[in-house]
C-alpha cells in the first residue's frame, strides 16, 4: 500500500540519530512539527479517535479517560489507568502514571497546556475537512512514532479498500441530507462542515447546497427536511453517541413530514454508528466502520 503523496510530504520525518527505538522523530501535529526524542513506552491518551488508532496498531496504552464511548475500546478499561476525562485531566493520576507522552485532540485539545506540566504532550486533533486523508496521515504518523510501520500499512490498506467500496456504493444513487438528532431537536450539515467530508470525499451530492459551515450545523425544522426532499437521509444520533438517554433518532424522525420524503418512503435512511461518527471519526477502526455503514446502506437501498 502506498500513502498519498500529499500525506508523505507533510506527515513524518524521521531523524536518523540511532536505532529505531531510540531515534528522535519529528511528527506533524495539529500545532506543527514536534520532535519526539525516543519511542514512547508509557503513554496516556485523552482523544478517542487517537485512542482508536493507537489501539488498532497494537500499542499498549497506560492511561485513558474515564469514558471510552466505543464498545471496541472497553477492554482498555481493564488494563489502563483512568487519568481524568476528555474535558478535564486528573493531573495527580497522570503524574502517578509517569507517562513518556500524552496525546490530546479534539475535545481534549484545550487541556494540552495542563497535561504538558506532567509530560510531553502532542495535539493530534483532526479537523475533519479532509477527514479520510487526515485519518491515513495519522495512521502513518502513529505507526512511525510507535515503531508499528507494518501494522500501519495494513490498516491504511484496509481503509483504502473501505473508501473505494463506499465511493462505488454511493455513485449515481442521488443526493443526501446529513441530519444530526439531539433528542427531539435536529440540525443539518452540508459541504464544508465537520461532517461535510461525506460529500467532498465520498462524492455524495448534497440535497441542499447553501447550508452554513458552522461546527454545530444549521438547526432546522421538519418542514425544512420535507422541503429538501432528499433521496437519502444520513442520520447521526448524538444522544446515542454520548449516552444521554434522550429520545433516539428513529423516534425523532418518525413523523408525517419526514415520512413524506423520498428518502423515507424508499427506505433510504442510513443510521451511522453514532459514537464512531460523532466521537471517534478519524480513528482507524471507527472510520472503517462508518464507511462500511455507508456502503451497506447505499447498497441495500437501491
Amino acid at each position: 500500500m502506498k500513502f498519498p503523496l500529499s500525506i508523505l510530504a507533510g506527515s513524518v520525518v524521521a531523524l536518523a540519530l540511532g536505532t529505531a527505538a531510540a531515534s528522535a522523530t519529528d511528527i506533524e501535529t495539529a500545532t506543527g512539527a514536534v520532535e519526539i526524542d525516543r519511542t514512547p513506552k508509557t503513554i496516556a491518551v485523552y482523544d478517542i479517535a487517537a485512542l482508536d488508532t493507537i489501539n488498532a496498531l497494537g500499542v499498549t496504552v497506560a492511561g485513558v479517560p474515564d469514558r471510552l464511548f466505543l464498545p471496541e475500546l472497553q477492554p482498555l478499561a481493564r488494563t489502563a489507568e483512568v487519568v481524568g476525562t476528555i474535558f478535564e485531566p486528573d493531573l495527580e493520576a497522570l503524574n502517578a502514571l509517569a507517562p513518556d507522552l500524552v496525546v490530546v485532540g479534539g475535545r481534549s485539545a484545550r487541556q494540552a497546556s495542563e497535561t504538558a506540566r506532567v509530560a510531553q504532550t502532542i495535539d493530534m486533533t483532526i479537523d475533519g475537512t479532509e477527514l479520510l486523508d487526515e485519518t491515513l496521515a495519522r495512521i502513518e504518523t502513529y505507526g512511525i512514532l510507535f515503531g508499528k510501520e507494518d501494522r500501519a500499512e495494513t490498516l491504511a490498506a484496509t481503509l483504502d479498500e473501505d473508501i473505494a467500496e463506499a465511493r462505488a456504493a454511493v455513485e449515481g444513487k442521488g443526493d443526501a441530507l446529513i441530519i444530526m438528532t439531539n433528542g427531539p431537536k435536529i440540525s443539518v450539515y452540508g459541504p464544508g462542515t465537520r461532517f461535510g467530508w461525506l460529500h467532498s470525499e465520498l462524492g455524495i451530492p448534497p440535497a441542499v447546497d447553501d447550508l452554513g459551515a458552522g461546527i454545530h450545523g444549521d438547526a432546522v425544522s421538519f418542514e425544512f427536511v420535507a422541503s429538501a426532499n432528499p433521496d437519502w437521509l444520513i442520520v447521526v444520533d448524538r444522544a446515542a453517541a454520548i449516552g444521554s438517554g434522550e429520545q433516539n433518532a428513529r423516534a425523532t424522525l418518525d413523523n408525517v413530514l419526514v415520512r413524506g420524503t423520498k428518502a423515507w418512503s424508499e427506505g433510504h435512511v442510513i443510521y451511522l454508528p453514532a459514537a464512531d461518527f460523532y466521537i471517534a471519526a478519524g480513528g482507524a477502526d471507527a472510520t472503517g466502520r462508518i464507511l462500511k455503514a455507508i456502503t451497506e446502506g447505499f447498497t441495500a437501498g437501491k
